[in-house]
């Protein structure tokens, strides 16, 4: 494969909009923690930060950005809606506070804004697909996405949705839950596949397997994940509250791990059951 770069980028469906490859996620990143945490990747070279209403720290992320004095432009910021607001208005207006937490003023936008979880049903799914499409219309999104969904959720959306695919899916992935049947069907779409919890909360830390290739790349665990998910084609959001080791999450471009190291990787997957937060339904 050709060689990797902090500031690739990969195009979104039918957009003119490109997403940085490697994300910096700030779930369960306390308010008090989370813009010095921003700060210290946004310095460290990151571009994308992933951050939710869910995660309550939207303001923070927003704080980081202005405080970093980089160009907006610069940086690719994502959010996401959990929860229908109980019409497509009511929904629109939740989307807009996020924006404003984020990117306050007339000028105000999000990078890309996802619906959290297909949980709530297929009601409130497009009506929160279609909050999201009008925040689209207006500008004040420049993409669009969902998260957690499968092959049935992204198809049922045909029915209704002025934007598809989708420039999105984030998902949980890593060696031990890969979703192949989500992430080739994204991929036969060209709808971007993000990955989150990339790093399984380090509870795979002493996995033989990935020691072992740690040890043979001079690498931390982290990395060669981090670096795992970059060779499949996902766009990975290391999280971390450490300085130490948000830097080390994103020093991952002067290696690459060869086929038989990826083929050993491959071949941890549990399916449904490697997940630590949740696999997609794909029926």
């Amino acid at each position: 494969m050709p060689p990797l770069s902090f500031s690739d980028t990969l195009p979104l469906p039918n957009s003119s909009v490109r997403i940085p490859r490697l994300g910096f996620g700030v779930y369960q990143s306390p308010a008090s923690v989370c813009e010095q945490s921003c700060l210290c990747a946004l310095q460290a070279g990151y571009r994308h930060i992933d951050t939710a209403q869910f995660y309550h720290n939207e303001a923070q992320v927003g704080e980081a950005l202005r405080k970093s004095g980089l160009p907006r432009s610069e940086v690719f910021i994502t959010t996401k809606i959990l929860s229908a607001g109980g019409s497509v208005e009511k929904s629109y207006k939740k989307c807009l506070e996020s924006v404003e937490k984020i990117d306050p003023g007339h000028d105000g936008y999000v990078d890309l804004f996802l619906i959290h979880s297909p949980n709530a049903g297929s009601g409130k799914r497009k009506e929160m697909w279609q909050a999201l499409e009008k925040l689209y219309e207006k500008g004040k999104v420049k993409s669009i996405g969902v998260s957690n969904f499968g092959v049935g959720h992204i198809e049922e959306m045909k029915d209704y949705a002025k934007v598809w695919p989708p420039h999105v899916n984030q998902i949980e992935l890593h060696p031990w839950c890969q979703q192949r049947t989500i992430t080739d069907y994204c991929h036969k779409h060209a709808i971007v596949v993000e990955a989150y919890s990339p790093l399984v909360r380090n509870y795979k830390a002493n996995d033989p397997t990935l020691a072992s290739l740690a040890k043979k790349y001079n690498k931390t665990t982290p990395q060669i994940l981090v670096r795992y998910c970059l060779q499949k084609n996902w766009v990975p959001l290391p999280k971390s509250d450490t300085p130490d080791r948000i830097k080390q999450n994103a020093d991952v471009y002067d290696f690459e791990l060869s086929q038989d190291a990826m083929d050993a990787l491959d071949a941890l997957d549990q399916g449904d059951a490697g997940a630590i937060v949740q696999a997609v339904r794909n029926g």
